[in-house]
């Protein structure tokens, strides 16, 4: 058979049971794994043979939904973590540690802003942040040469401003490192940064891979593409021996296909041991089963609230790149032509008062740190998720004050839009 098709994919992919094996992917439940010799086991501390001794490190189950996932991107390689932050700080510590630089999209989720610009910074890694409408000279200027990764969003979270991959990947390889790309709200179903030129792609699985509010979790997906060792000055981690791993050089190894997931999950994952649970990867299969089926429909429902408060004289402005006119829009026909995401971000008029105010009013649309789920949600994110930032870092972050960050469920959309409509009724202007 040729290529199967993404639908196809995320409902088979990842695990083929055998005769008499279970059809739905199986639940490995246990810490450990029985081996007959001492011998049997240390192959697999060598690296020399496949299998699972501890769960921290992998687990089958886990493995048989990264496959999936690894199968929906394009990839070579991929790993489960237990949240998306922890799949965003391995894939930049995987190659970055103290004395390093990294160049980010100043637009991306204030969590991984937080993580990047105060945590891994106190571990000694520098990071360089740029407008995601930056200049082709803004965006080389901010390279040192001390600079290992790029890092963006395929859609900003929640400023939901498209990234121009193929530029910032573009930048990326001329200054000899990969482009890490989080495709989280974006999905494999609406967009593939590896056919843009990205080179690691990570995920919020807790978002609409998952799609119920069920389980929180991660995915770090390895292109393939970058050649490490063409680059070895830079990446002494991958292209020199690994004296706690037994002298293995991965990239030597494991080659470009193996190399970046094989050390993270031989050396971070053994060190940090942010696993995902066996459980709850089984219920993110569960949600990678409809993916294809929900997204178009958060889209359409997305799309139907967008026109509505673009209509309303108590909108100050509305985000959604489905939506011509849109600023974005050109750029999301070009990597988003069959839609973007269920969410839609928007100003209030009167401020952040305003929007604090009107989401009280909401019936159908709950409060929550959560996004991207069959039920819709909403959040005002300078209070909560970016609360960390200045006005100025706000702005900067495309996430002003008044924004609020409307995440469309599965509803009908004329229940969605009645209930904003008697919301902001209420509101006094």
């Amino acid at each position: 058979m040729s290529e199967l098709k993404i639908e196809t994919k995320c409902v088979q992919g990842g695990y083929t049971p055998g005769n008499g094996e279970p059809r739905q992917i199986p639940i490995i439940q246990s810490t450990t794994f029985k081996y007959a010799t001492s011998e049997d086991m240390g192959k697999l501390f060598d690296l020399e043979a496949e299998g699972y001794f501890y769960t921290r490190l992998q687990n089958p189950t886990n493995d048989m939904v990264a496959k999936k996932i690894c199968e929906l991107e394009g990839g070579s390689a991929a790993m489960l973590t237990s949240s998306g932050q922890a799949a965003s700080f391995y894939s930049v510590f995987n190659i970055a540690g103290c004395g390093d630089h990294v160049v980010a999209s100043s637009a991306i989720y204030g969590g991984t802003y937080n993580l990047f610009a105060v945590t891994m910074k106190k571990m000694g890694i520098d990071f360089t942040f740029v407008s995601p409408d930056c200049t082709d000279e803004e965006l080389n200027a901010a390279f040192k040469p001390n600079t290992k990764a790029v890092f963006g969003e395929t859609i900003a979270n929640p400023a939901l401003i498209v990234l121009d991959i193929e530029k910032f990947a573009n930048a990326a390889h001329a200054h000899g490192v990969p482009l890490i790309i989080d495709n989280t709200f974006a999905t494999p179903v609406n967009c593939r940064p590896f056919e843009w030129g990205a080179d690691i792609v990570t995920h919020s699985t807790t978002k609409y891979m998952d799609g119920h509010g069920a389980g929180v979790g991660g995915c770090i997906v390895d292109s393939g593409n970058f050649d490490w060792m063409a680059h070895a000055d830079k990446f002494p981690g991958l292209c020199t021996p690994d004296e706690s791993y037994h002298g293995i050089t991965y990239a030597e190894k494991f080659g470009k296909g193996g190399a970046f997931i094989t050390k993270c999950t031989a050396q971070l994952m053994r060190d940090f041991g942010s696993i995902q649970s066996p459980q709850n990867a089984f219920l993110l299969n569960l949600g990678l089963e409809s993916l294809h089926v929900r997204i178009p429909r958060h889209c359409e429902n997305a799309l139907a609230v967008a026109k509505f408060l673009k209509s309303s004289d108590k909108i100050d402005w509305v985000n959604c790149s489905m939506l011509e006119g849109d600023k974005y829009y050109e750029r999301a026909q070009k990597y988003l032509p069959n839609g973007s995401c269920g969410v839609v971000s928007f100003g209030i008029k009167g401020g952040r008062k305003a929007a604090e105010a009107f989401m009280k009013e909401l019936k159908i649309a709950a409060i929550e740190t959560h996004v991207a789920d069959a039920r819709t949600c909403c959040l005002h994110p300078a209070s909560a998720t970016h609360r960390q930032m200045n006005d100025d870092e706000l702005e900067a972050a495309g996430v002003p004050a008044n924004l609020v960050r409307f995440s469309c469920g599965l509803e009908s959309a004329e229940d969605l839009i009645a209930d904003i409509a008697q919301a902001l009724d209420k509101v006094d202007f």
